[in-house]
């Protein structure tokens, strides 16, 4: 009798020890879920990087058509609010590599002055990467500046001015993607640069309304801060 009562004691022990290992695995779910979404903005622009609708990351990529030759593309989720994008996957050694339709020399003669080039464009040129990660840096700091309240309203302009012209040129590349070779992609591949599409036309739609709040909070924080100083002098 006791020799089951012990059996039974055990058992129970066991499934409460599962229950708490479950419960501490979503609890370590969650808090990377939520990490993500608190992550510094990304302005890389790097090629597999699609930034998700609603989010403030000031430049989200473009699937990459890749270079003249390039390999199959695979989906992949990345961080910080991203959305799935397309990440060459090197062919076995013995392969013959197919040509992709996507003519980037020929984009690039029709949108001279796009905002792809310099953000989003495949590359390995160290030069050009070190270059976006200044650029990064730059916009994330002023980004941070706007969203703590101490940006002022030009800057305010600037930084939203900024992101504007990014999405219409992020739209106008990918638009042209889909006009001149839309055909000769992959269902996948298609179905990315129309994502594209949409995300930014939703970012430009709620744009006036984030410089709106982003003014409004600015002015009040300037409003508080001369009265605290007001308070100060009286004193």
């Amino acid at each position: 009798m006791s020799s089951g009562m012990g059996a039974n004691t055990r058992s129970k022990a066991l499934s409460w020890l599962a229950a708490l290992a479950a419960a501490a695995l979503v609890a370590v779910l969650l808090v990377t879920l939520l990490r993500g979404e608190d992550a510094p903005e990304d302005m890389s622009g790097r090629e597999e990087k699609v930034a998700a609708p609603g989010r403030d990351s000031p430049s989200p990529g473009l699937p990459p058509p890749g270079p003249s030759v390039a390999p199959p593309g695979v989906a992949t989720v990345t961080d910080a609010g991203v959305t799935p994008g397309l990440v060459s996957e090197a062919p076995p050694s013995d392969a013959t590599p197919t040509q992709h339709p996507v003519d980037l020399e020929k984009l690039r003669e029709r949108l001279p002055g796009n905002l792809y080039w310099e953000l989003g464009a495949p590359t390995k040129d160290p030069e050009v990467l070190r270059k976006r990660a200044e650029e990064t840096q730059r916009w994330n700091t002023l980004f941070g500046k706007v969203q703590s309240n101490t940006a002022t309203e030009e800057e305010i302009h600037q930084y939203y001015d900024h992101r504007r012209q990014v999405s219409e040129d992020y739209i106008a590349f990918a638009s042209m993607v889909l006009q001149e070779y839309g055909a000769q992609l992959s269902e996948q591949e298609r179905g990315l640069y129309e994502l594209s599409i949409q995300m930014h036309r939703t970012r430009l739609s709620e744009m006036p309304g984030k410089v709106d709040d982003a003014l409004a909070r600015a002015r009040l924080q300037n409003q508080r801060r001369e009265t605290w100083r007001g308070n100060e002098g009286g004193h």
